[in-house]
């Protein structure tokens, strides 16, 4: 059995494949370590490239396009290692980038799950948007990072450079062991893509886990490869599983009142996207919202169990206060100005 199974999920990405993957090989491949491309049903010649290029690359031929949560939630079931890395497939990794993290796991037995830190492959001074140096929530279940609140990303002159407990670690490069994220049902089908790796990173943390940011382990991210951040699509997926994953998550005495601040804010956001003259992005908002009301029913014995196994009520790597508010009344954009001195 390998320690590590490195995988990359891909759809439709030869020509990132053929960029990017002769890096994680370089830099990856060891005895005890393989290398994965789970492909989702590619129509363009993903695999044929694989087959002919790559042939110490073992390739995972799905079917059809299952999403991002399920294509590795596949994968994960088929392979046989220690520990799995969700790797996306327009990440450029460096030197010593898995040998960190998997000799953190080593080290630290209570830890699940880790990320590097993850600078942008076009601004490579900068922070990168998905996960920084790693992920936190507010109160709302807003997301940001350690390098990026909001849209405002920070460069990184050395200011984040400890290992610390985070909320969440990025689906874009994490590791994680995988007993555990088979334990706690992996990312959440349903979700197609966006959001899962918070989702699951939320039941990790609920359930006594620790997930920490590794920063000596440095790698580079394209983004938006599959969609870009105006994409209706991404609008749609983004705010529709951020609340089921509020409704999955959140406690009895506080959903209510965290639902009731979200259909407030969402529908502040949808007027902004319509006078913006963002006409698609807006009614993905509002088909988010009526496909959030129709979805919950079925998620109902998902709650309770997950509220069942919750022996971490208040998760610490949880901001208490609201993101929008600190951003926009009172001007503070940074991580270091809004979380506490504890988490630098």
């Amino acid at each position: 059995m390998n320690k590590t199974s490195v995988i990359i999920l891909n759809w439709n990405g030869r020509n990132l494949l053929e960029q990017f993957l002769p890096g994680v090989l370089k830099f990856s491949k060891s005895n005890d370590t393989e290398i994965v491309v789970a492909d989702n049903g590619s129509s363009d010649d993903s695999v044929s490239l694989l087959e002919k290029q790559f042939p110490d690359v073992r390739l995972l031929a799905f079917d059809k396009n299952y999403g991002f949560a399920e294509g590795y939630n596949k994968a994960i079931r088929e392979v046989e290692a220690e520990y799995v890395v969700l790797l996306n497939s327009d990440v450029e990794v460096t030197c010593n980038w898995l040998s960190i993290l998997v000799s953190y796991l080593d080290r630290h037995p209570e830890t699940v799950a880790v990320q590097p830190k993850i600078r942008s492959f076009h601004s490579r001074d900068l922070f990168e948007y998905a996960g920084a140096a790693g992920g936190f929530i507010d109160r709302y279940a807003y997301p940001f990072c350690r390098g990026r609140i909001l849209q405002r990303v920070e460069q990184d002159y050395g200011q984040y450079d400890t290992a610390i407990p985070i909320f969440w670690a990025t689906g874009a490069c994490m590791c994680i062991r995988r007993e555990k994220y088979l334990e706690v049902g992996g990312l959440d089908a349903r979700f197609f893509a966006h959001m899962e790796e918070i989702d699951l990173c939320w039941r990790l943390n609920a359930r006594g886990y620790v997930i920490e940011c590794v920063p000596t382990s440095v790698v580079y991210h394209v983004g938006g490869a599959s969609l870009n951040k105006e994409n209706p699509q991404k609008t749609y997926l983004n705010f529709r599983n951020n609340l089921l994953m509020i409704y999955k998550n959140v406690s009895d005495r506080m959903l209510p009142r965290v639902l009731f601040a979200r259909f407030i804010l969402d529908f502040a956001a949808f007027l902004h996207l319509l006078i913006s003259g963002k006409f698609d992005n807006a009614r993905a908002v509002m088909r988010a919202e009526s496909d959030f009301m129709r979805m919950r029913p079925a998620y109902r014995l998902l709650r309770e169990q997950n509220l069942e196994k919750t022996i971490v009520p208040c998760i610490k790597q949880q901001f208490g206060g609201s993101i929008l508010y600190n951003y926009y009344l009172k001007g503070k954009k940074t991580f270091q100005s809004i979380f506490d001195r504890n988490h630098k």
